[in-house]
Protein backbone atom coordinates (compact mmCIF):
# COMPACT_ATOMS: atom_id res chain seq x y z
CA UNK A 1 0.00 0.00 0.00
CA UNK A 2 1.27 3.47 -0.83
CA UNK A 3 0.04 6.90 0.13
CA UNK A 4 0.26 10.26 -1.59
CA UNK A 5 0.02 13.84 -0.40
CA UNK A 6 -2.01 16.51 -2.07
CA UNK A 7 1.06 17.38 -4.15
CA UNK A 8 1.19 13.85 -5.54
CA UNK A 9 4.18 12.71 -3.50
CA UNK A 10 4.21 8.93 -3.13
CA UNK A 11 5.03 8.01 0.47
CA UNK A 12 5.99 4.37 0.78
CA UNK A 13 5.30 1.73 -1.85
CA UNK A 14 8.55 0.16 -0.56
CA UNK A 15 10.84 2.69 -2.27
CA UNK A 16 11.26 4.96 -5.26
CA UNK A 17 13.78 2.45 -6.57
CA UNK A 18 11.08 -0.23 -6.88
CA UNK A 19 8.47 2.27 -8.07
CA UNK A 20 10.82 3.18 -10.92
CA UNK A 21 10.70 -0.49 -11.97
CA UNK A 22 6.91 -0.59 -11.98
CA UNK A 23 6.23 -1.12 -8.27
CA UNK A 24 6.24 -4.26 -6.15
CA UNK A 25 7.25 -7.30 -8.22
CA UNK A 26 5.04 -10.37 -8.39
CA UNK A 27 6.36 -12.61 -5.61
CA UNK A 28 7.83 -15.99 -6.38
CA UNK A 29 5.83 -18.95 -5.03
CA UNK A 30 5.98 -19.56 -1.27
CA UNK A 31 7.44 -22.57 0.48
CA UNK A 32 5.17 -25.50 -0.51
CA UNK A 33 5.45 -27.20 2.91
CA UNK A 34 8.20 -29.08 4.71
CA UNK A 35 11.32 -29.49 2.58
CA UNK A 36 14.96 -30.50 2.91
CA UNK A 37 18.07 -28.81 1.51
CA UNK A 38 21.82 -28.77 1.99
CA UNK A 39 21.76 -25.11 3.02
CA UNK A 40 18.85 -22.88 4.06
CA UNK A 41 19.30 -19.11 4.00
CA UNK A 42 16.75 -17.03 5.88
CA UNK A 43 16.42 -13.62 4.24
CA UNK A 44 16.28 -12.70 0.57
CA UNK A 45 18.25 -9.47 0.62
CA UNK A 46 21.77 -8.92 -0.66
CA UNK A 47 23.43 -10.90 2.16
CA UNK A 48 21.38 -13.99 1.45
CA UNK A 49 21.68 -13.66 -2.32
CA UNK A 50 25.45 -13.08 -2.31
CA UNK A 51 25.96 -16.04 0.02
CA UNK A 52 23.91 -18.30 -2.23
CA UNK A 53 25.70 -16.96 -5.32
CA UNK A 54 29.21 -17.67 -4.07
CA UNK A 55 28.33 -21.04 -2.54
CA UNK A 56 26.69 -22.19 -5.75
CA UNK A 57 29.58 -20.91 -7.86
CA UNK A 58 32.02 -22.82 -5.64
CA UNK A 59 29.97 -26.03 -5.53
CA UNK A 60 27.15 -26.26 -8.11
CA UNK A 61 25.95 -29.52 -6.54
CA UNK A 62 24.76 -27.77 -3.38
CA UNK A 63 21.00 -27.70 -2.88
CA UNK A 64 20.32 -24.20 -1.49
CA UNK A 65 16.94 -22.80 -0.44
CA UNK A 66 16.23 -19.16 0.44
CA UNK A 67 13.12 -18.20 2.41
CA UNK A 68 11.96 -14.57 2.29
CA UNK A 69 8.99 -12.97 4.06
CA UNK A 70 8.10 -10.59 1.21
CA UNK A 71 10.16 -10.58 -1.98
CA UNK A 72 13.89 -10.38 -2.71
CA UNK A 73 15.13 -6.90 -1.89
CA UNK A 74 12.07 -5.84 0.12
CA UNK A 75 14.22 -4.64 3.03
CA UNK A 76 17.24 -2.37 3.10
CA UNK A 77 18.68 -3.99 -0.03
CA UNK A 78 16.00 -2.32 -2.13
CA UNK A 79 15.58 0.90 -0.15
CA UNK A 80 19.10 2.19 0.55
CA UNK A 81 20.86 5.28 -0.75
CA UNK A 82 22.55 3.44 -3.61
CA UNK A 83 26.10 3.54 -2.20
CA UNK A 84 28.31 0.51 -2.79
CA UNK A 85 31.10 1.97 -0.67
CA UNK A 86 34.32 0.72 0.89
CA UNK A 87 33.45 1.94 4.38
CA UNK A 88 33.84 -0.69 7.09
CA UNK A 89 30.57 -1.46 8.85
CA UNK A 90 31.68 -0.63 12.36
CA UNK A 91 34.47 1.10 14.23
CA UNK A 92 37.95 0.42 12.91
CA UNK A 93 39.39 1.54 16.23
CA UNK A 94 37.15 -0.79 18.20
CA UNK A 95 37.98 -3.75 15.98
CA UNK A 96 41.68 -2.93 16.26
CA UNK A 97 41.62 -2.87 20.07
CA UNK A 98 40.15 -6.37 20.04
CA UNK A 99 41.89 -7.99 17.08
CA UNK A 100 44.90 -5.90 16.09
CA UNK A 101 45.67 -3.07 13.70
CA UNK A 102 46.90 -5.16 10.79
CA UNK A 103 43.75 -7.28 10.67
CA UNK A 104 41.65 -4.13 10.38
CA UNK A 105 43.87 -2.83 7.59
CA UNK A 106 43.27 -6.14 5.82
CA UNK A 107 39.51 -5.77 6.20
CA UNK A 108 39.65 -2.20 4.94
CA UNK A 109 41.65 -3.27 1.87
CA UNK A 110 39.20 -6.10 1.16
CA UNK A 111 36.25 -3.74 1.56
CA UNK A 112 37.75 -1.41 -1.05
CA UNK A 113 38.32 -4.40 -3.34
CA UNK A 114 34.73 -5.51 -2.72
CA UNK A 115 33.49 -2.33 -4.40
CA UNK A 116 35.23 -3.48 -7.57
CA UNK A 117 33.87 -7.01 -7.09
CA UNK A 118 30.37 -5.57 -6.77
CA UNK A 119 30.81 -3.77 -10.09
CA UNK A 120 32.54 -6.70 -11.81
CA UNK A 121 29.83 -9.25 -10.96
CA UNK A 122 27.19 -6.94 -12.40
CA UNK A 123 29.17 -6.71 -15.61
CA UNK A 124 29.84 -10.45 -15.79
CA UNK A 125 26.27 -11.49 -14.98
CA UNK A 126 24.53 -8.83 -17.06
CA UNK A 127 22.98 -6.94 -14.12
CA UNK A 128 22.03 -3.46 -15.33
CA UNK A 129 21.81 -1.20 -12.28
CA UNK A 130 22.90 2.31 -13.39
CA UNK A 131 26.37 1.69 -11.92
CA UNK A 132 29.04 4.38 -11.93
CA UNK A 133 32.14 4.11 -9.76
CA UNK A 134 32.46 7.82 -9.08
CA UNK A 135 33.65 7.73 -5.48
CA UNK A 136 32.25 9.69 -2.53
CA UNK A 137 32.45 13.37 -1.65
CA UNK A 138 31.92 14.38 1.97
CA UNK A 139 31.29 17.98 2.85
CA UNK A 140 31.61 20.12 5.97
CA UNK A 141 29.55 23.25 6.64
CA UNK A 142 31.14 24.54 9.84
CA UNK A 143 34.55 24.72 11.48
CA UNK A 144 33.86 21.73 13.79
CA UNK A 145 32.67 19.65 10.84
CA UNK A 146 35.79 20.65 8.88
CA UNK A 147 37.98 19.46 11.75
CA UNK A 148 36.16 16.11 11.76
CA UNK A 149 36.55 15.88 8.01
CA UNK A 150 40.32 16.44 8.14
CA UNK A 151 40.60 13.96 10.99
CA UNK A 152 38.65 11.45 8.93
CA UNK A 153 41.08 11.73 6.02
CA UNK A 154 44.03 11.30 8.38
CA UNK A 155 42.28 8.28 9.87
CA UNK A 156 41.77 6.80 6.39
CA UNK A 157 45.49 7.15 5.73
CA UNK A 158 46.28 5.38 9.01
CA UNK A 159 44.14 2.41 7.90
CA UNK A 160 45.71 2.26 4.45
CA UNK A 161 43.26 4.28 2.37
CA UNK A 162 45.96 6.54 1.00
CA UNK A 163 43.87 7.87 -1.89
CA UNK A 164 41.40 9.54 0.49
CA UNK A 165 42.11 13.28 0.26
CA UNK A 166 40.92 16.80 0.93
CA UNK A 167 39.39 18.50 -2.10
CA UNK A 168 40.57 21.98 -2.90
CA UNK A 169 37.76 24.51 -3.19
CA UNK A 170 38.12 24.87 -6.97
CA UNK A 171 38.01 21.12 -7.52
CA UNK A 172 34.91 20.76 -5.37
CA UNK A 173 33.18 23.57 -7.26
CA UNK A 174 34.14 21.88 -10.52
CA UNK A 175 32.57 18.60 -9.32
CA UNK A 176 29.53 19.79 -7.32
CA UNK A 177 28.43 23.33 -6.52
CA UNK A 178 27.18 23.30 -2.90
CA UNK A 179 27.01 26.88 -1.58
CA UNK A 180 27.28 26.25 2.17
CA UNK A 181 30.38 24.05 2.02
CA UNK A 182 33.45 25.03 4.06
CA UNK A 183 35.57 21.99 3.16
CA UNK A 184 35.24 18.68 1.31
CA UNK A 185 37.02 15.33 1.04
CA UNK A 186 37.00 12.59 -1.57
CA UNK A 187 37.55 8.84 -1.74
CA UNK A 188 37.31 6.82 -4.97
CA UNK A 189 36.03 3.70 -3.20
CA UNK A 190 32.32 3.94 -3.90
CA UNK A 191 29.96 3.12 -6.76
CA UNK A 192 26.53 4.61 -7.34
CA UNK A 193 23.85 2.00 -8.01
CA UNK A 194 20.10 1.70 -8.44
CA UNK A 195 19.50 -0.67 -5.50
CA UNK A 196 16.27 -2.32 -6.65
CA UNK A 197 17.70 -3.03 -10.09
CA UNK A 198 20.77 -4.62 -8.53
CA UNK A 199 19.02 -6.83 -5.99
CA UNK A 200 16.37 -7.98 -8.46
CA UNK A 201 19.05 -8.75 -11.03
CA UNK A 202 21.13 -10.68 -8.51
CA UNK A 203 18.04 -12.62 -7.44
CA UNK A 204 17.42 -13.66 -11.04
CA UNK A 205 21.05 -14.72 -11.44
CA UNK A 206 20.98 -16.78 -8.24
CA UNK A 207 17.76 -18.49 -9.30
CA UNK A 208 19.25 -19.28 -12.71
CA UNK A 209 22.10 -21.10 -10.90
CA UNK A 210 19.56 -23.49 -9.39
CA UNK A 211 18.94 -21.89 -6.00
CA UNK A 212 15.35 -22.26 -4.81
CA UNK A 213 13.88 -18.92 -3.68
CA UNK A 214 10.63 -19.06 -1.70
CA UNK A 215 8.96 -15.70 -1.19
CA UNK A 216 5.90 -14.71 0.90
CA UNK A 217 7.29 -17.10 3.52
CA UNK A 218 7.82 -15.82 7.07
CA UNK A 219 10.56 -17.45 9.12
CA UNK A 220 9.58 -17.51 12.78
CA UNK A 221 12.37 -19.44 14.49
CA UNK A 222 15.84 -20.80 13.69
CA UNK A 223 17.54 -23.69 15.47
CA UNK A 224 20.25 -26.19 14.53
CA UNK A 225 19.32 -27.85 11.23
CA UNK A 226 15.78 -26.36 11.24
CA UNK A 227 14.20 -23.14 9.96
CA UNK A 228 10.58 -22.84 11.05
CA UNK A 229 8.24 -20.76 8.85
CA UNK A 230 4.53 -20.09 8.52
CA UNK A 231 4.54 -22.36 5.44
CA UNK A 232 6.47 -25.31 6.77
CA UNK A 233 9.86 -26.37 8.09
CA UNK A 234 13.13 -26.37 6.14
CA UNK A 235 15.53 -29.08 7.28
CA UNK A 236 19.17 -28.50 6.38
CA UNK A 237 22.58 -29.23 7.89
CA UNK A 238 23.39 -25.51 7.49
CA UNK A 239 21.02 -22.67 8.46
CA UNK A 240 22.24 -19.12 7.76
CA UNK A 241 20.53 -16.00 9.11
CA UNK A 242 20.61 -13.03 6.74
CA UNK A 243 17.79 -10.91 8.17
CA UNK A 244 19.68 -7.70 9.15
CA UNK A 245 17.17 -5.07 10.38
CA UNK A 246 14.36 -7.64 10.60
CA UNK A 247 16.23 -9.99 12.92
CA UNK A 248 14.08 -8.94 15.90
CA UNK A 249 11.09 -10.71 14.33
CA UNK A 250 12.70 -14.13 14.93
CA UNK A 251 12.02 -15.94 18.19
CA UNK A 252 14.74 -15.22 20.75
CA UNK A 253 16.35 -12.47 18.65
CA UNK A 254 14.44 -9.39 19.85
CA UNK A 255 17.53 -7.74 21.38
CA UNK A 256 20.22 -9.01 18.96
CA UNK A 257 20.10 -6.17 16.42
CA UNK A 258 18.30 -2.88 16.84
CA UNK A 259 16.28 -1.92 13.71
CA UNK A 260 17.36 1.65 13.02
CA UNK A 261 15.16 3.65 10.65
CA UNK A 262 16.52 5.69 7.79
CA UNK A 263 14.43 7.74 5.34
CA UNK A 264 14.81 9.17 1.85
CA UNK A 265 13.20 11.63 -0.54
CA UNK A 266 13.74 12.10 -4.27
CA UNK A 267 13.00 15.00 -6.60
CA UNK A 268 11.39 14.96 -9.97
CA UNK A 269 13.89 14.77 -12.87
CA UNK A 270 15.65 18.14 -12.88
CA UNK A 271 16.13 20.12 -16.11
CA UNK A 272 19.45 20.82 -17.77
CA UNK A 273 19.64 24.41 -16.53
CA UNK A 274 19.53 23.16 -12.93
CA UNK A 275 22.31 20.68 -13.55
CA UNK A 276 24.33 23.38 -15.31
CA UNK A 277 24.35 25.19 -11.95
CA UNK A 278 24.91 22.14 -9.73
CA UNK A 279 27.30 20.07 -11.84
CA UNK A 280 27.53 16.61 -10.25
CA UNK A 281 28.21 14.87 -13.56
CA UNK A 282 30.70 12.17 -12.46
CA UNK A 283 28.44 9.88 -10.47
CA UNK A 284 29.84 10.70 -7.03
CA UNK A 285 27.79 9.85 -3.98
CA UNK A 286 27.47 12.66 -1.44
CA UNK A 287 27.65 12.71 2.35
CA UNK A 288 28.31 15.23 5.10
CA UNK A 289 29.89 15.48 8.54
CA UNK A 290 26.74 16.35 10.47
CA UNK A 291 26.17 14.04 13.43
CA UNK A 292 22.73 13.16 12.08
CA UNK A 293 24.29 12.32 8.70
CA UNK A 294 23.00 13.06 5.19
CA UNK A 295 23.62 10.85 2.16
CA UNK A 296 22.64 11.31 -1.47
CA UNK A 297 23.17 10.65 -5.14
CA UNK A 298 22.30 12.02 -8.56
CA UNK A 299 20.19 9.30 -10.14
CA UNK A 300 20.54 8.01 -13.67
CA UNK A 301 17.35 9.89 -14.66
CA UNK A 302 18.65 13.20 -13.25
CA UNK A 303 16.92 13.36 -9.88
CA UNK A 304 18.50 14.09 -6.50
CA UNK A 305 17.91 11.42 -3.87
CA UNK A 306 18.67 12.52 -0.29
CA UNK A 307 18.52 10.46 2.88
CA UNK A 308 18.88 10.82 6.63
CA UNK A 309 17.73 9.30 9.91
CA UNK A 310 14.28 10.83 10.53
CA UNK A 311 12.54 8.99 13.40
CA UNK A 312 15.43 6.67 14.25
CA UNK A 313 13.73 3.89 16.20
CA UNK A 314 10.24 2.49 16.80
CA UNK A 315 9.38 1.20 20.25
CA UNK A 316 9.99 -2.53 20.90
CA UNK A 317 12.01 -2.93 17.68
CA UNK A 318 8.96 -2.48 15.47
CA UNK A 319 9.47 -2.02 11.73
CA UNK A 320 7.44 -0.39 8.97
CA UNK A 321 5.43 -2.54 6.59
CA UNK A 322 5.62 -0.66 3.33
CA UNK A 323 8.18 2.11 3.65
CA UNK A 324 5.92 5.06 4.51
CA UNK A 325 7.76 7.69 6.53
CA UNK A 326 6.64 10.55 8.76
CA UNK A 327 5.69 13.99 7.39
CA UNK A 328 8.09 15.63 9.85
CA UNK A 329 10.92 13.55 8.38
CA UNK A 330 9.94 14.55 4.85
CA UNK A 331 10.01 18.22 5.88
CA UNK A 332 13.41 17.79 7.55
CA UNK A 333 14.96 16.09 4.52
CA UNK A 334 13.43 18.69 2.21
CA UNK A 335 15.10 21.38 4.31
CA UNK A 336 18.46 19.64 3.90
CA UNK A 337 17.93 19.35 0.14
CA UNK A 338 17.07 23.04 -0.21
CA UNK A 339 19.95 24.17 1.99
CA UNK A 340 22.47 22.13 0.04
CA UNK A 341 20.94 22.88 -3.36
CA UNK A 342 18.85 26.10 -3.25
CA UNK A 343 18.16 25.83 -6.97
CA UNK A 344 15.88 22.83 -6.27
CA UNK A 345 13.33 24.89 -4.29
CA UNK A 346 11.11 25.33 -7.34
CA UNK A 347 11.04 21.62 -8.13
CA UNK A 348 8.75 19.08 -6.53
CA UNK A 349 9.46 15.86 -4.71
CA UNK A 350 7.94 12.69 -6.14
CA UNK A 351 8.69 10.01 -3.52
CA UNK A 352 9.53 9.49 0.14
CA UNK A 353 10.21 6.19 1.88
CA UNK A 354 12.02 4.58 4.79
CA UNK A 355 13.65 1.30 5.77
CA UNK A 356 15.58 -0.31 8.59
CA UNK A 357 19.22 -1.22 9.09
CA UNK A 358 20.60 -3.54 11.76
CA UNK A 359 22.64 -2.11 14.65
CA UNK A 360 24.50 -4.32 17.16
CA UNK A 361 25.04 -3.04 20.70
CA UNK A 362 28.66 -2.11 19.99
CA UNK A 363 27.90 -0.78 16.47
CA UNK A 364 30.23 -3.33 14.84
CA UNK A 365 29.14 -5.85 12.21
CA UNK A 366 29.86 -9.57 12.32
CA UNK A 367 29.94 -12.74 10.23
CA UNK A 368 30.02 -16.14 11.90
CA UNK A 369 29.45 -19.85 11.40
CA UNK A 370 29.51 -22.69 13.93
CA UNK A 371 30.15 -26.06 12.25
CA UNK A 372 28.97 -27.89 15.39
CA UNK A 373 25.43 -26.51 15.12
CA UNK A 374 25.35 -25.60 11.44
CA UNK A 375 24.17 -22.10 12.36
CA UNK A 376 25.66 -18.97 10.84
CA UNK A 377 24.85 -15.33 10.22
CA UNK A 378 26.09 -12.02 8.87
CA UNK A 379 24.76 -8.56 9.59
CA UNK A 380 24.75 -5.56 11.86
CA UNK A 381 25.89 -3.33 9.03
CA UNK A 382 25.04 0.01 10.76
CA UNK A 383 24.13 1.66 7.47
CA UNK A 384 27.21 0.52 5.52
CA UNK A 385 25.75 -2.70 4.24
CA UNK A 386 25.59 -2.61 0.46
CA UNK A 387 29.20 -3.58 -0.23
CA UNK A 388 29.57 -5.36 3.10
CA UNK A 389 26.96 -7.89 1.97
CA UNK A 390 29.32 -8.95 -0.81
CA UNK A 391 32.17 -9.47 1.64
CA UNK A 392 29.73 -11.34 3.89
CA UNK A 393 28.65 -13.67 1.12
CA UNK A 394 32.20 -14.66 0.27
CA UNK A 395 33.14 -14.95 3.95
CA UNK A 396 30.17 -17.20 4.78
CA UNK A 397 31.00 -19.32 1.72
CA UNK A 398 34.50 -19.98 3.02
CA UNK A 399 33.31 -20.59 6.58
CA UNK A 400 30.60 -23.05 5.51
CA UNK A 401 32.90 -24.91 3.13
CA UNK A 402 35.62 -25.09 5.79
CA UNK A 403 38.20 -23.09 3.86
CA UNK A 404 40.91 -21.27 5.82
CA UNK A 405 41.34 -18.02 3.87
CA UNK A 406 42.17 -14.38 4.44
CA UNK A 407 38.43 -13.76 4.56
CA UNK A 408 37.85 -16.17 7.44
CA UNK A 409 40.59 -14.48 9.49
CA UNK A 410 39.16 -10.95 9.31
CA UNK A 411 38.37 -9.20 12.61
CA UNK A 412 34.60 -9.25 12.15
CA UNK A 413 34.51 -13.04 11.78
CA UNK A 414 33.12 -14.51 14.98
CA UNK A 415 32.86 -11.07 16.59
CA UNK A 416 30.28 -10.98 19.39
CA UNK A 417 28.75 -8.27 21.53
CA UNK A 418 26.21 -8.09 24.31
CA UNK A 419 22.52 -7.72 23.54
CA UNK A 420 20.54 -4.50 23.61
CA UNK A 421 18.78 -3.43 26.80
CA UNK A 422 15.16 -4.24 27.56
CA UNK A 423 12.51 -1.65 26.78
CA UNK A 424 11.98 1.15 27.53
CA UNK A 425 15.73 1.62 28.01
CA UNK A 426 16.74 1.06 24.39
CA UNK A 427 13.96 3.34 23.11
CA UNK A 428 14.96 6.07 25.55
CA UNK A 429 18.65 5.65 24.72
CA UNK A 430 18.30 5.80 20.95
CA UNK A 431 15.79 8.62 20.97
CA UNK A 432 17.95 10.64 23.35
CA UNK A 433 21.02 10.00 21.20
CA UNK A 434 19.43 11.39 18.05
CA UNK A 435 17.86 14.34 19.85
CA UNK A 436 21.35 15.18 21.11
CA UNK A 437 22.76 14.83 17.59
CA UNK A 438 20.09 17.18 16.23
CA UNK A 439 20.82 19.78 18.89
CA UNK A 440 24.57 19.40 18.32
CA UNK A 441 24.20 19.96 14.57
CA UNK A 442 22.07 23.06 15.13
CA UNK A 443 24.56 24.45 17.67
CA UNK A 444 27.55 23.91 15.37
CA UNK A 445 25.87 25.43 12.32
CA UNK A 446 24.62 28.51 14.19
CA UNK A 447 27.57 29.15 16.49
CA UNK A 448 30.48 27.65 14.57
CA UNK A 449 31.67 25.99 17.78
CA UNK A 450 32.09 22.34 18.73
CA UNK A 451 29.20 20.76 20.62
CA UNK A 452 29.80 18.37 23.51
CA UNK A 453 26.27 16.95 23.34
CA UNK A 454 27.14 14.55 20.53
CA UNK A 455 30.20 13.28 22.38
CA UNK A 456 28.03 12.59 25.43
CA UNK A 457 25.51 10.74 23.28
CA UNK A 458 28.28 8.61 21.75
CA UNK A 459 29.60 7.79 25.20
CA UNK A 460 26.18 6.68 26.48
CA UNK A 461 25.27 4.58 23.43
CA UNK A 462 28.80 3.38 22.57
CA UNK A 463 28.36 4.58 19.01
CA UNK A 464 31.80 4.95 17.36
Amino acid sequence: MSSATGTGLVNGNVSFWFDALGGRPTPRPPLPGDISADICIVGGGLTGLWTAYYLKKSDPSLDIAIVEREFTGFGASGRNGGWASGLIAGSRERFAKLYGTESVRSQQRLMNEAVDEFVAVARTEGIEADIIKGGTIRIASSAPQARRLRAGVEDDHHWGVLDSRILERDELRERINIPDTALAAYTPHCARIQPARYVRGLGDVVESLGVRIYESTTATRIEPHLAHTDRGVVRAPVILRATEGYTASLAGQRRTLLPMNSSMIVTEPLPKQVWDQIGWSRGETLGDKCYSHMYGQRTADDRIAIGGRGIPYRYASATDRDGATQQATIRSLTGILHRRFPVTRDHRLTHAWCGVLGVPRDWCSSAAYDPRTGLGHAGGYVGQGVTTTNLAGRTLRDLVLGHDTELTRLPWVGHTTRRWEFEPLRWLGVRSMYLAYGWADHHELTSGRQSRLAELADLITRRP
